[in-house]
């Protein structure tokens, strides 16, 4: 991606971030990103296809997370933790595009279903990461389509938790708070 895309990109994260996507406009990304509204429209079409193109490269990034750790080295315990921990940066790196993520993943528009489809496609990348990790032994085996939506709740909680609460815990703390609830539960 070239540094104009770039920069219309960050800005129209911001401008969905902070106005909605109703709200968010062409002349507020262009004038955000320091780049005439005729060159936003170079590359995209309108409002839609920038906002398909935000949700799009966010939801690729919490994928590419998953197959880079999966390949990586180490047993699955450690890859659940070091999972959890690239997530949590993830959404604490990028806390507007997080926001544009979660805001628009429920109404009857065609964009919320599109970003639904995308986030469907994460969950069946994130089951088949929780699956081996079952088989490894990290975790107890169980119903891993409800247990895949349990891990992701539960981190979306905690990346709420840090993103409200992030000057008094530290990523490797609340990481390992959330590892220890989740393999330990709440007893």
């Amino acid at each position: 991606m070239n540094k104009t895309k770039i920069d219309i990109f960050q800005s129209a994260i911001k401008n969905f971030s902070t106005n909605g996507y109703d709200g968010a406009t062409m002349d507020e990304i262009s004038l955000n990103a320091g780049v005439a509204k005729g060159t936003v429209y170079y590359y995209f079409k309108s409002k839609d296809d920038v906002f398909k193109y935000i949700i799009t490269e966010g939801v690729s990034l919490l994928r590419q997370q998953i197959e880079n750790i999966n390949t990586g080295n180490g047993d699955y315990s450690y890859k659940l933790i070091e999972l959890s921990k690239a997530q949590l940066k993830l959404v604490y790196e990028n806390k507007d595009l997080f926001k544009v993520i979660m805001s628009q993943a429920w109404g009857g528009k065609i964009r919320h279903f599109e970003l639904r489809e995308l986030l469907k496609v994460y969950m069946d990348d994130l089951q088949k990461f929780l699956i081996k990790a079952m088989e490894d032994g990290a975790i107890k085996k169980c119903e891993p389509s409800f247990f895949t939506y349990i891990y992701f709740g539960t981190l979306v909680s905690v990346a709420i938790y840090y993103v409200i609460n992030n000057d008094s815990m530290k990523l490797d703390e609340i990481t390992d708070s959330f590892i220890e609830r989740l393999l330990n539960g709440i007893k």
